[in-house]
C-alpha cells in the first residue's frame, strides 16, 4: 500500500533510517490511520518503539541527524534534531496488547523508499475506544467508516 505524501524529505529520511536499521517500531494513532486512507487530521506522528535504548534505534537516529532525549519526571521521551518535530514517542497504547503482539499485526505502507510498519485501523479504533477521551471518541465514526471501506475493497473480487 502506498501512502500519500505526508512527510517532508527529512521526516521520510528518519522513517527510512528506522526501517533500514531494523528498528522494531510502529506508526500508531491518527497518522497511521491517515496512511491507510482514513479522513483524519493530526498534528503529530506517534511512533511506538519496542526499545528506546536499543542500539539500532540510537544508530538510526544518529544516521538521520536526530537524537533521543530520555524521559524525566516532568517530560516524556523526545526526539530532537532536524525532521523530528512531527514525531512523538509512545511507550504504551491503551487497550492494546504488548508491542510484539501488536507488531505481528502490522500493515506496511510505502513512505518514500521504504515500507513502514503501521498499526491497522481496527487496532487504532480499539485504542481510541479504550482511552475514552472526547477527542478520540469524536474521530471514531470516521475511522470506522474508513475500516468498512477498507474491508469492502479487500473483499471485492477485483480488489476495488
Amino acid at each position: 500500500m502506498d501512502a500519500p505524501s505526508l512527510f517532508s524529505d527529512k521526516e521520510a529520511a528518519l522513517l527510512e533510517a528506522l526501517v533500514n536499521e531494523g528498528v522494531d517500531f510502529l506508526v500508531v494513532g491518527l497518522a497511521a490511520a491517515m496512511l491507510q486512507g482514513a479522513p483524519a487530521v493530526t498534528q503529530d506522528v506517534d511512533l511506538w518503539v519496542a526499545d528506546l535504548a536499543a542500539p539500532r534505534f540510537l544508530e538510526a537516529l544518529r544516521k538521520s541527524g536526530a537524537s533521543y532525549i530520555p524521559p524525566t519526571a516532568g517530560s516524556p521521551p523526545l526526539l530532537a534534531g532536524p525532521g523530528t518535530e512531527l514525531f512523538d514517542l509512545v511507550v504504551h497504547m491503551h487497550g492494546l496488547g504488548a508491542f510484539r503482539e501488536e507488531a505481528s499485526r502490522a500493515l506496511h505502507v510505502r513512505v518514500g523508499r521504504v515500507d513502514v510498519p503501521v498499526l491497522p485501523l481496527s487496532r487504532i479504533i480499539a485504542s481510541k475506544k479504550a482511552t475514552g477521551r472526547p477527542k478520540d471518541l469524536a474521530i471514531l465514526p470516521a475511522l470506522e467508516d474508513a475500516l468498512r471501506i477498507q474491508r469492502r475493497r479487500a473483499a471485492a473480487p477485483d480488489g476495488d
